[in-house]
């Protein structure tokens, strides 16, 4: 593996994994930015995301995603014993969720969801069964 830096000054300590093998398809995470903005009951976050993929053989493309809402429906995700509930909440709501799936919720860029973990308590199972939870969401269009 080839490791490379953010590219940012003073963030020596966040190295990124870049695939050097021919025909193997890269990505980089080149800026992810949270911006807030505050209204009168508290501050509301938005994130944005800029990442370029490419194959090391012409062949590269870019996607810039942003994301302020929460998941469009209601699923259930499993790995092994561990089972998670993610339920779209309204505007305002935060994340209702507790140790692993708040994480994955957060680190995803979700600001409303309601969540319950079923099943089993295994801190590994349950991060693992909420991202199969979130990878099974599908847009209007895609049903």
């Amino acid at each position: 593996m080839n490791y490379t830096s953010s590219g940012r000054r003073g963030d020596s300590r966040r190295q990124e994994k870049a695939s050097t093998a021919k025909g193997d398809t890269s990505e980089k995470v080149v800026f992810i930015n949270r911006c807030a903005k505050v209204v009168k009951g508290g501050r509301r976050f938005s994130f944005s995301a800029l990442i370029v993929a490419g194959d090391h053989d012409g062949r590269v493309g870019y996607g810039f995603g942003k994301a302020k809402n929460t998941i469009p429906h209601e699923v259930i995700g499993e790995f092994d014993g561990a089972r998670v509930l993610l339920r779209p909440a309204s505007p305002g709501t935060g994340i209702i969720a507790g140790g692993g799936v708040r994480a994955v919720a957060e680190a995803a860029g979700i600001r409303d969801v309601l969540a319950k973990s079923l099943g089993s308590s295994n801190h590994a199972n349950v991060v693992k069964a909420t991202i199969a939870a979130l990878r099974s969401l599908r847009r209007k269009d895609q049903i």
